[in-house]
């Protein structure tokens, strides 16, 4: 039999598998968040003298990142229009422009981790910058993850293939961008 696997096409909650299957990885990683962002506020409103470190962040490349993920965004939401339609060579197209949007974010996430670490601010410079460095990291490691599935996925939509995985990769880069629009603001503005 070389149907597919009846894991993938029924479910007991009326949700496809594979959709569910992200629901819960998202909801496993809001735990994870949660529990970063918590205890950096926490932390934030036991010691105002947080707001000497935080004022020496670069506002304006948060913002422009900002700006890139949401954008991203937009793209996927594109990839699974058209993924919808079953154009999947287009729907790849945009999934390859999101994943280039996360590039763009690492790019120049490193390069405003070079500039703060060449002035000083290290892991172990102050405990701002260890809540700061924690969360941006663990951040970027989710969107490196993002990128990598995203590409998987876009080589299988442009043969016009397992198309729904393209909605379900766009779920998991909403989150990511969603918890980027949590940090920014933590990160970045609250100083």
């Amino acid at each position: 039999m070389h149907g597919k696997p009846i894991a993938n096409t029924r479910s007991a909650t009326g949700i496809p598998t594979a959709k569910l299957a992200v629901y819960w990885l998202i909801g496993s990683e809001i735990v994870i968040f949660g529990g970063v962002l918590i205890s950096y506020l926490m932390h934030r409103l036991g010691h105002p003298e947080w707001a000497y470190d935080a004022a020496h962040t670069q506002t304006w490349i948060g913002a422009i990142n900002t700006f890139i993920l949401l954008t991203s965004s937009l793209f996927a939401v594109q990839a699974h229009h058209f993924a919808e339609k079953k154009e999947g060579a287009t729907a790849a197209r945009w999934l390859y422009l999101t994943a280039l949007g996360g590039g763009m974010f690492l790019c120049l996430k490193a390069y405003e981790w070079y500039g703060e670490i060449s002035h000083g601010y290290t892991i172990t410079a102050a405990p701002f910058w260890s809540f700061y460095y924690t969360a941006a990291g663990i951040h970027a490691s989710h969107v490196i993850a993002g990128m990598i599935i995203m590409l998987f996925v876009a080589q299988t939509a442009k043969k016009n293939e397992e198309l729904h995985r393209v909605e379900n990769v766009g779920l998991y880069w909403h989150f990511v961008d969603l918890v980027w629009i949590f940090l920014f603001p933590l990160l970045y503005i609250a100083k």
